[in-house]
This record gives structure tokens, C-alpha cells and sequence, in this order.
């Protein structure tokens, strides 16, 4: 039982016997006590006036005697107006400490323990252009939040939905036909999805040229897009690959062979992985039966155009087109299908789109047609909507080439690495191999952090100069304090000091001893808060106040020099500890932490 429990307890058993009550367990409020107030649990008194029919401070104080009888971890309190201030006894925080020593899996819950099941969504990137900065972010929040939701107990599958179909692709694919002259991955020296992504700018820029030579001949903007024939010859390129013309679908394959390649590099770089790896083209079809049985049905219906709706007035939004005039599907067609493929295959308890906040309403509407259509499931679906990712320059755009390759940042980030420790002098003596993968670690431990420790809902600009710092709150920092431990660690064996594996609970404690336990014992809560709310923000901003605080726990007090061999080895102990909870947190994060740096 958890001290909070002991105390929720307490206060509902002090109800009963001091005022007669019977308490329900959410009238008892507790919460950490403010910094500026001694103490390190706050019972909040307010909901127990009515009961004691006392002043705030004369029901705290009986609240208080009672408790400070009752349970023996209680070395004190005090009042604060409404606010009853209770101090737990070192002997709890270092009986605590024992307990976790031998538990390599601290914070975690068992694998698989809660019967959960649970398929997170990422990446999601379209195959007519490389993973850029945006993709970053997404691929970081579903790898984290996936590992995150297996530390919490529950079967996670990690999935990747690849968009290789649509109007979008094929404008890579005609521009590549006009003006590649076979161009190739091996004859330019290019990755795979650079060289696609090339021709995806090219047909945007020879578009915007001819939208423009039919304005100046008068037509509105709007008709000149729809004129233009680029565009319809893009559109006869979809409707040629959806009735399987041999040869555009072979060239979607091989365009498409060059895009995945370079994709599984990129992941390789950024240390993201999948489970499971869907494509729209194997679903859109079983989406589009979906949706002719929803009109066969009466459920959905045709315009005199002959595409499809379905009506969601009545839900408090519009209709929804499901399929155009001419027979091709639109995105939320092929969602129809992938999802229920997902469910039939792994009858998951829940299905996590990690999309961008700019898709709000689509999976809304996914889920709003689902049910519309008798899938009882889709209420599980749940979009992990975050904002977007910006650089101090501004907005990015794929179309126009303004975007930052996620390659070229990995790349950039690195470099940074190693130009920032060279001048520091902090690998001075590793060979060159050992140096590369340090500046590795450190640079994407910097990327990762940065975009992880923001709230994944709000908007944010990555500043990777910022990011790479050696102090503050960024993945480097937290990193040199994990190397700092395993040094201390590495010293006490060369002097031939075993950690122990129990500690004396009698011994005094500084007052930032005890804020560093507590700081420990806090990470299994942060672990299930940030498996319910979907925020690796949580854990990140967490393991910064574990760094923060062992390094002013480090320069506070000796270690290695303690004469106190009892102390000495609390210490080392409590160091050890650190180091694993700091490991620990880092790796939820997919960042990886240097045993020497």
C-alpha cells in the first residue's frame, strides 16, 4: 500500500471517529505540499467542515492527532488555513528505498497484466515525399506513447499506415514520366524518397504555371485549377491505376519500392519501429464494400452524380462524401477499411490514431460513419491529436520544397553533437568509432527530448541549438547526469566498495536526500498519469527534475569521500537508483543514454 493510500485511509477513518461520518474516498484530497511549506503531503481539510462543524484550523489539528497516532510513518504536521501539512519519517523513505533496490523494473507494471489492447497509429507519411520534421514529431509521440502504454500494462500493437495511393501519388508519378528521362535512385546517387519528393515539387511548380497562364486568359482561380492539364491528366492517372492499367501500376510499384527503402532508413535513424505496416492500396477496396453495402442498405446515399454521402446533420456536422462521381475513394473511404481490417484481425480494446490537430474532424467523422454503419467498436477509437512543429523560421510546406528532411535534421543534429562536445574536450581519448556513436546518441537524444518534453497538444517550435545545450532542460543534460552516475559507479568499483543492496534505515538523511527519494518514488504515478493522458511531456519533465536534483544532491554532498561507510553506501545506493530511474524514463522516451560521455 502506497502512503498515499495509508493516509487516504486514515483520513476517512478519522471521519468515522472523530465526526461520525462516513466519507466517500473522492471527498479526500491530497496532494504534494507546496515547496514554501514543510511538509510532503497535504490533506486538503475544506470538504470536512460540514462534518466536523469546526474551524479549518481546529478540524486539521484533530485530523492531524489522529492520523499521527494511527500511522506510525507520520513523524508530524502542520496547518496551513484549510491545508493540513504532513511530514512522513526517514525511516519510510529509506524502507521504500529497499524495497525498489532489487526491482529492475521499477515503475513498470507486468507485462500484459491488465488485458488490454491497445493499437497506436504513426507515421502515416505519403509516398510521394520524404519524412520530414512533422513526421518527426509524429513518429516520436507514437513510438513514445506506445512504449509508455506497454509500461502501464496493457498489449500494445504499433502500427504504420502508409498513404501510397490517391491523386497525391500520382502527381509524383506523372511529373517523374514528363521529366525524370529515368531518372533512378542508383543513377542519381539519391534516396529513394528524396528523389520522388522531387518530382512531387516539380508537377507543384509546373501547375502553379499553368493555373496561371489561364488566369491571365480570365478564368477565376478556381476554374483555372480545374482546367489545368496537369491536373486532369493526374486525375486520369488515378483512375487508370484503380482499374489496374498494367503499365501505371507498374510504375507505382517502382516509384513506390524507392520511397519504402528510403522510408526504413530513416526509421532506422531515428531508432523507430512497427509491429504491423498497412497500405491504403490493400484497404481502400475493402473500404469501398463498405460502402456500398452502407447504400445497398439505405444507410448512406447517392447523389444524382452518383457519389456517395452519408448525412451527419443529425449528429451536428454535414455530409460526408465517401465516394467521387466517377467511383474513386476519398481518404475517410480508405479509414473505413483499414480500421475495420485492424479490428477483425486483432479484436483490439481500443485503436489510437496519432495524427496532427489539423485531422480533428476527419476522425470525428470516422468514427461518427463507423457507428452509423453498425460497427459497435468504433466508439474505441480515440485520436491522439497534437500541434504542429515549427522552426524559428516558420511554416513548412511539402509541395513547395520548404520542408526540413527528417534526414538532413538526424544529420544536422549530429554534427551539432560533435562539434559541441569536440569543444568541450568531453571525448577526448575515445577512438573515432567509440566518438561516432556518442555524437549519435547525444544528438538524437537532443532532437527526441526537445520535441517530447513539450505537451504533445500545443504547437511548438524546434530550435535545434537550443535542443543540443549541455545544460538546461534538454536530452543532453539529462544524459551527462546519467554518465555522471555511472562514473561515480565505475570509481566505487575500482576501489573495491560493493553497493549494498540493503540500507540502514536508522541513518540521518539532508533534507535533499530526502527530496531526491521522494522524487524516485514518485516516477510509477508520473508512468500511469502519463499512460492515461497520452503525454510523454509527463515523463520527460520528470526525469529533468530527477537530473536537476541529483546534481544539486551531487554537489551538496560527498560521495566517494564519505568517511561514514554507512552513509557512503546510502549514497552510492541512492545514486545507483537515480542512474536506473533516469535509464528507465529515457528509454520511454526512445532516447538512449551514454554509459560514458
Amino acid at each position: 500500500m502506497t502512503i498515499e493510500s495509508s493516509i487516504s485511509k486514515g483520513v476517512k477513518d478519522a471521519a468515522l471517529a472523530l465526526y461520525s461520518a462516513d466519507v466517500a474516498d473522492n471527498q479526500v484530497q491530497l496532494q504534494e505540499t507546496r515547496k514554501e511549506f514543510s511538509g510532503d503531503i497535504t490533506v486538503v481539510i475544506f470538504p470536512f467542515l460540514k462534518i466536523s462543524k469546526k474551524s479549518p484550523e481546529q478540524t486539521g489539528q484533530e485530523i492531524g492527532e489522529f492520523l499521527k497516532i494511527q500511522l506510525p510513518e507520520i513523524e508530524g504536521f502542520s496547518i496551513v488555513k484549510g491545508f493540513l501539512n504532513l511530514t512522513i519519517n526517514r525511516n519510510y523513505w529509506l524502507s521504500f528505498l529497499n524495497e525498489i533496490i532489487p526491482n529492475a523494473n521499477y515503475g513498470y507494471a507486468m507485462p500484459n497484466s491488465t488485458g488490454h489492447s491497445v493499437m497506436v497509429e504513426y507515421s502515416s507519411p505519403n509516398t510521394n515525399k520524404p519524412l520530414h520534421l512533422g513526421h518527426v514529431r509524429n513518429n516520436l509521440l507514437g513510438f513514445s506513447v506506445s512504449k509508455i502504454l506497454k509500461a502501464n500494462g496493457h498489449n500494445v500493437i504499433m502500427v504504420n499506415l502508409v498513404n501510397d495511393r490517391g491523386i497525391h501519388i500520382c502527381k509524383s508519378m506523372l511529373a517523374w514520366k514528363k521529366w525524370g528521362n529515368g531518372a533512378t535512385p542508383i543513377t542519381t546517387g539519391k534516396k529513394g524518397d528524396h528523389l520522388v519528393g522531387d518530382y512531387y515539387v516539380k508537377f507543384d511548380a509546373e501547375y502553379k504555371k499553368e493555373i496561371k497562364h489561364f488566369i491571365d486568359k480570365g478564368l477565376t482561380q478556381e476554374e483555372a485549377e480545374k482546367q489545368a492539364p496537369l491536373i486532369k491528366q493526374a486525375q486520369e492517372m488515378l483512375r487508370k491505376w484503380e482499374a489496374k492499367d498494367n503499365d501505371t501500376v507498374t510504375l507505382w510499384e517502382t516509384m513506390n519500392s524507392w520511397v519504402y527503402k528510403g522510408f526504413d532508413e530513416t526509421y532506422q535513424k531515428m531508432g523507430v519501429t512497427f509491429d504491423r505496416v498497412y497500405y491504403e492500396s490493400q484497404t481502400y477496396l475493402h473500404g469501398k464494400d463498405i460502402v456500398n453495402k452502407g447504400l445497398k442498405d439505405n444507410i448512406l446515399y447517392q447523389k444524382p452524380d452518383n457519389s456517395v454521402w452519408a448525412d451527419l446533420t443529425n449528429e451536428g456536422f454535414d455530409e460526408k462524401l465517401l465516394l467521387r462521381s466517377d467511383g474513386t475513394s476519398v481518404y475517410m473511404t480508405q479509414d473505413l477499411g483499414t480500421a475495420c481490417q485492424r479490428f477483425n484481425e486483432y479484436h483490439v480494446d481500443e485503436m489510437i490514431y496519432v495524427v496532427g490537430n489539423e485531422q480533428d474532424y476527419h476522425f470525428k467523422v470516422l468514427s461518427l460513419v463507423l457507428q452509423k454503419l453498425g460497427y459497435s467498436w468504433a466508439s474505441q477509437l480515440k485520436h491522439m491529436s497534437y500541434g504542429m512543429v515549427e522552426l524559428p523560421s516558420g511554416k513548412m510546406k511539402s509541395r513547395e520544397g520548404t520542408v526540413v528532411d527528417a534526414d538532413d535534421l538526424v544529420t544536422e543534429m549530429i554534427d551539432t553533437a560533435q562539434a559541441m562536445a569536440d569543444e568541450l574536450g568531453k571525448l577526448d581519448g575515445y577512438t573515432a568509432q567509440q566518438a561516432e556513436n556518442i555524437y549519435r546518441i547525444i544528438g538524437l537524444g537532443a532532437l527526441k527530448y526537445f520535441i517530447l518534453k513539450v505537451d504533445p497538444k500545443k504547437n511548438m517550435t524546434f530550435d535545434p541549438k537550443e535542443s543540443i545545450d549541455f545544460n538546461g532542460n534538454t536530452g543532453p543534460f539529462i544524459q551527462y547526469t546519467y554518465t555522471r552516475i555511472q562514473s561515480i559507479i565505475r570509481k566505487a568499483s575500482e576501489m573495491g566498495i560493493v553497493i549494498p543492496h540493503s540500507i540502514d534505515t536508522q541513518i540521518i538523511i539532508g533534507e535533499k536526500e530526502k527530496q531526491l527519494i521522494k522524487l524516485l518514488y514518485k516516477y510509477p504515478a508520473i508512468v500511469r498519469d502519463a499512460g492515461s493522458m497520452l503525454s510523454p511531456a509527463l515523463i520527460a519533465n520528470y526525469v529533468y527534475e530527477v537530473a536537476k536534483e541529483y546534481n544539486q544532491f551531487y554537489h551538496e554532498f560527498s560521495i566517494l569521500k564519505e568517511e561514514n561507510i554507512i552513509i557512503r553506501n546510502f549514497r552510492l545506493a541512492l545514486s545507483q537508483i537515480t542512474g536506473k530511474v533516469i535509464q528507465s524514463a529515457m528509454d520511454l522516451l526512445g532516447v538512449e543514454v551514454p554509459e560514458r560521455m
